[in-house]
């Protein structure tokens, strides 16, 4: 049995505007069944499937030196200097 509470529908709501002011979203794909390599390997690094895609752009630019003024913070928290 679950120990989980149903969420109500204002929390579902307050998590969406939420979302919505703090996060911008964009789409990406990838060969059939590549998306399921990259959630194994970034669960073996305990991470999220996004997490883990963030961290690889971060470090990417970092190694291509087009970082811009948008610094990522330890947490994953995003901000502007």
């Amino acid at each position: 049995m679950s120990d989980k509470k149903p969420v109500s529908k204002a929390q579902q709501k307050a998590v969406y505007k939420y979302k919505n002011n703090n996060y911008d979203r964009f789409e990406t794909s990838v060969p059939k069944g590549k998306k399921e390599i990259i959630k194994t390997h970034a669960a073996d690094q305990d991470e999220s499937l996004n997490g883990f895609v963030n961290r690889a752009i971060d470090e990417t630019m970092a190694r291509d030196k087009a970082v811009s003024a948008f610094t990522v913070q330890p947490n994953g928290e995003g901000g502007a200097e």
